[in-house]
């Protein structure tokens, strides 16, 4: 999008508004592939039903417009289990979208760091888009044109004005996309993972619908355990994960995600899903009369999955189970026909995670990055 001039004077808010929030990516981003999470997601997502929120004091959202027109969004949050655990002050930013302008930049984000001053933070930083496993960051450079569930993607241009809004860069990151039908897995297997699959104290599990809470659970204990000395992870509580993850079973293709037990523990899991950004897009996002079509048409024909994330107890790392586990998604993934496997994002100085990713031969597909200010 060119770069338009609005005067600052001439931009309104309206707060709150789901329905003016919702909208903004299909208005500002006519020509970009943005595809929104479902609208029913957002309104849950921004309540007290979410677990992250302690009070309706920890959240408010905003739209901007500039003569009746919508010209861009952003939701400002307090995560206080996190500033807790890291003895910080600071609020956070989420869905920062707008139109290629300055003054439009800098006007809501005077409106995320005008809440965190009010709330006592002393620092503002973000995308952080409160989704299950914290979808977050801003996208700096554009390798592929396209996006899948859970990967914050927006133009570069928000990047470039986050920085000259006074914004520091930090905790870069990347996302990935791999060529499943053209991957051999049989490459996974070292003496390490051989050995793995031949000892019969370890198994690993599908995901089954009828055990969702165990299946949940064990999700939640090893994303803590394996996380746990992640910069800025919080580990997630049995509220947290359910709110998030219950709907999972929905669009569950149980054959392509794995709970990996060590005599009847869970130890890892990869948890991976159909990508569910086509039929967001046919649906435009919500729901409608068309929804059950569409859903049952993808179900048929899904193409695209992703790894929502990846964890092994940290007394199991090296140890060759994290390869086993991929060699089991990656087999059932190119059985059932899906062509493309995206990741979400990997730090950049998580190398034993890059390595993983470049195991499946996975290519970059953004480069991301947070932004921050000191208030």
């Amino acid at each position: 999008m060119e770069s338009v001039a609005i005067e600052p004077q001439s931009i309104e808010f309206e707060k709150n508004d789901l329905n003016s929030f919702f909208e903004v990516p299909f208005k500002i981003y006519p020509d970009f592939p943005h595809i929104s999470y479902l609208k029913s997601d957002l309104e849950r997502f921004f309540s007290l039903k979410n677990p992250l929120f302690r009070s309706k004091n920890d959240f408010a959202y905003y739209t901007a417009l500039c003569g009746g027109q919508i010209v861009g969004r952003i939701l400002c949050h307090i995560h206080h289990a996190s500033n807790e655990q890291y003895k910080v002050k600071r609020a956070y930013f989420g869905y920062f979208d707008c139109i290629n302008d300055i003054s439009v930049a800098k006007a809501l984000l005077t409106k995320a760091e005008d809440f965190g001053r009010s709330r006592g933070c002393d620092e503002l930083a973000g995308n952080f888009n409160m989704t299950a496993m914290q979808a977050i960051g801003v996208v700096t450079k554009i390798h592929r044109r396209h996006h899948y569930t859970d990967q914050v993607f927006s133009p570069e241009y928000i990047a470039d004005l986050l920085k000259k809004c006074g914004y520091e860069a930090f905790f870069p990151m990347v996302t990935h996309e791999t060529d499943i039908q053209n991957f051999n897995a049989e490459g996974l297997l070292g003496e390490k993972q051989k050995e793995i699959l031949n000892n019969p104290d370890f198994s690993l599990e599908e995901l089954h619908k009828v055990n969702l809470e165990d299946i949940i659970e064990a999700m939640r204990i090893c994303l803590n355990k394996g996380f746990s000395d992640n910069p800025m992870f919080v580990p997630l509580v049995r509220d947290e994960i359910y709110f998030q993850a219950k709907d999972m079973m929905l669009i569950l293709d149980r054959y392509i995600s794995i709970i990996a037990k060590y005599k009847g523990q869970p130890v890892g899991t990869i948890v991976c899903i159909p990508n569910l950004n086509p039929l967001l897009k046919d649906i435009k996002s919500r729901f409608g009369l068309s929804t059950l079509y569409y859903f049952i048409k993808h179900k048929m024909k899904r193409h695209s999955a992703i790894i929502i994330y990846y964890s092994v107890f940290k007394e199991f790392h090296s140890q060759g189970l994290n390869g086993v586990m991929l060699y089991k998604v990656m087999t059932a993934l190119k059985k059932r026909g899906y062509k493309t496997l995206g990741g979400t994002w990997i730090s950049t100085d998580n190398k034993p995670s890059i390595r993983q990713a470049e195991k499946v031969g996975a290519q970059i597909m953004h480069e991301l990055c947070l932004f921050k200010k000191t208030l």
